[in-house]
């Protein structure tokens, strides 16, 4: 699928939830490399109009607004004006004697109402209906003390209570109201000229209404002008302007020596709000018994979730729900490919269009997502190490060895067992059609292909400057014996045959269970087939061989063991590749 293809099916993804009625309108763009490339609106700005929503149509965008505030806080922490640690009565007065949860509970610190860990009972949706609040009668709300259900620093709880006290912080140490800090500081550098705290500033005809569904009809909700918790909730803005703002924050991947003046929040902090500061419970979701799960790592920032994706990596964004409106924003930091939505009905729940439309690019544009480039130090030391498995060089190898290698095993031992894979496999030359692996710059597994066989080569350098190579590890692979080669062929193609059975020929030793195999046979048949076969990737050469298979729905090993002199299998195993999150440069 190419990206015009993808930007087609995303399209179509969006008529397909228009189509549900989910809101009078809807209207949502695609972000790549910081720009909006693709952008589209379905359906009405109002119900008494025929105002089609555009990428300048302005909407409320609720909670995302938090990933602002985070911002302004981080802003602040930079210039010096304030810490994280800092307890929060230091900056809003009515909270210095707030009493702690327990008495050996610590004070709540703005770290703690950044990453949501306060110990604020969840307010959702109480705090929906507070964003008009009089600053006023906030500071009393505050003075008479919220009411805590967690010691702080324990628990994640969504509180948009604790983004309103981190509004007063930020106008507490700029001396600038909140709002006023967030469009000087924020908006008015980036450019993001439709964006606003106050429905007044946006043109009526680019104003989107918000509504919620009553007996069939769409019934105008009321929107509340700007007041205490604005901060957690109070920005109106466009497609157009967001993105900017996507852009920025996925701009911070990768770290580099580029010059850091194109945003008014240094690189460095960006990439800081996405690290996961508050983490969760993986979330496992199976969307049929024969699929593959979809698992997640989530956790929560500083005004953003990330989650770590097991298919694509990093994956960060914020929705935003609200009486008459609902949005989202997620993008994936390792490609820069972003998408946001808004619609204009209570809590529209658009996060499942959008995280079908980030996997359509991501899976339309691989070649965009970065991944972990070795060190040249690291290039450098496999032409050594490959050198030194071709003829042992000792001056090579004591100007590339760090000084724990002989400790760890005497280098005279090391040529020995270099030899021995010499004897085993013959001249060993690079396999070109396995790729390397590195999941860090500082180190590399790749294969090489002998006359008999295959060794896998693994190397980490060391901290030093310059690195030395601090850890080699040589797995030699030989060539499977003929008999369990054909058996493993055979059970390949039985992957692409539902139903199929264990053929009776082939014979199973009494300790191995035939109704287990097979049962393993239908389920790896059903979840993962059709596979193709691919190079042996362990065994001894006599009685034990393990087989790559691979297939478009997913990977996994066939282990197979015998007795030896082509006796029966003690030991037939399909085995799932691990779950694990790709490594990628994000």
């Amino acid at each position: 699928m190419t990206l015009p293809d993808a930007l087609a099916e995303i399209d179509a993804i969006f008529d397909r939830f228009a189509d549900r009625k989910i809101a009078p309108g809807l209207v949502y763009g695609v972000v790549a490399g910081g720009d909006l490339i693709h952008s589209r609106g379905i359906g009405t700005l109002t119900t008494m109009g025929e105002s089609r929503p555009d990428a300048d149509s302005v909407f409320r965008i609720a909670s995302m607004t938090k990933s602002f505030t985070a911002a302004a806080v981080l802003l602040l922490r930079d210039e010096g004006r304030l810490r994280l640690d800092d307890p929060v009565g230091e900056w809003v007065p009515e909270l210095a004697d707030l009493p702690p949860m327990t008495a050996d509970s610590p004070p709540i610190t703005l770290g703690h109402l950044l990453t949501m860990s306060a110990g604020f009972p969840t307010d959702d949706p109480w705090g929906d209906r507070q964003q008009g609040l009089d600053l006023a009668a906030f500071s009393s709300f505050l003075a008479a003390h919220p009411s805590i259900a967690w010691p702080s620093g324990t628990h994640f709880v969504y509180s948009n209570l604790g983004y309103g006290i981190l509004g007063r912080v930020v106008t507490s140490a700029s001396g600038t109201e909140y709002r006023d800090f967030v469009r000087e500081r924020l908006l008015v550098p980036l450019g993001m000229t439709a964006t606003t705290f106050d429905r007044e500033d946006v043109p009526p005809d680019r104003l989107a209404l918000g509504y919620v569904r009553r007996d069939d009809a769409w019934l105008e909700e009321p929107i509340d002008p700007y007041g205490a918790l604005a901060s957690m909730g109070g920005i109106f803005t466009s497609v157009r302007d967001l993105a900017r703002w996507v852009g920025g924050l996925a701009d911070a991947f990768p770290p580099r020596d580029d010059p850091d003046d194109d945003h008014p929040l240094r690189r460095a902090s960006r990439r800081e709000m996405q690290e996961v500061h508050r983490p969760f419970d993986p979330e496992v979701t199976w969307p049929s018994a024969d699929a593959p799960p979809s698992v997640l790592v989530p956790g929560y920032g500083y005004g953003v979730f990330t989650s770590s994706d097991l298919r694509y990596g990093r994956i960060v964004g914020h929705g935003g729900g609200y009486p008459g409106f609902g949005s989202h924003m997620r993008w994936h930091p390792a490609s820069g490919f972003g998408v946001i939505a808004f619609g204009n009905s209570r809590y529209a729940p658009l996060i499942e269009p959008l995280r079908d439309a980030l996997r359509l690019l991501l899976d339309a544009e691989p070649s965009k997502i970065r991944r972990v480039n070795p060190w040249p130090a690291t290039l450098a030391a496999r032409t050594v190490v490959e050198g030194l498995l071709a003829s042992w060089d000792e001056e090579a190898a004591a100007s590339l060895f760090a000084m724990n290698i002989d400790l760890d095993e005497p280098i005279a031992i090391r040529r020995a067992a270099i030899e021995g894979i010499r004897d085993v496999h013959g001249a060993l030359r690079p396999d070109e059609t396995a790729k390397p692996e590195s999941f860090s710059p500082a180190h590399l597994a790749w294969w090489m292909d002998g006359e008999r066989g295959r060794v896998r080569v693994e190397i980490l350098m060391s901290p030093e400057r310059p690195p030395r190579l601090q850890a080699l590890t040589l797995t030699s692979v030989p060539e499977p014996p003929a008999v369990l080669a054909a058996i493993a062929a055979r059970l390949s193609d039985l992957l692409a045959q539902p139903g199929a059975t264990l053929p009776e020929d082939i014979l199973l030793a009494p300790s191995a269970d035939r109704s287990g195999v097979e049962r393993a046979l239908r389920a790896a048949e059903a979840r993962f087939g059709p596979v193709a076969l691919g190079r042996p990737t362990g065994g001894d050469g006599l009685k034990v061989a393990t087989w790559a298979l691979s297939g478009p729905r997913g990977d996994l090993s066939l282990e197979l063991e015998s007795d030896g002199a082509g006796g029966p299998l003690t030991r037939v195993a399909f085995v799932p590749a691990p779950m694990e999150p790709p490594v990628l440069a994000d």
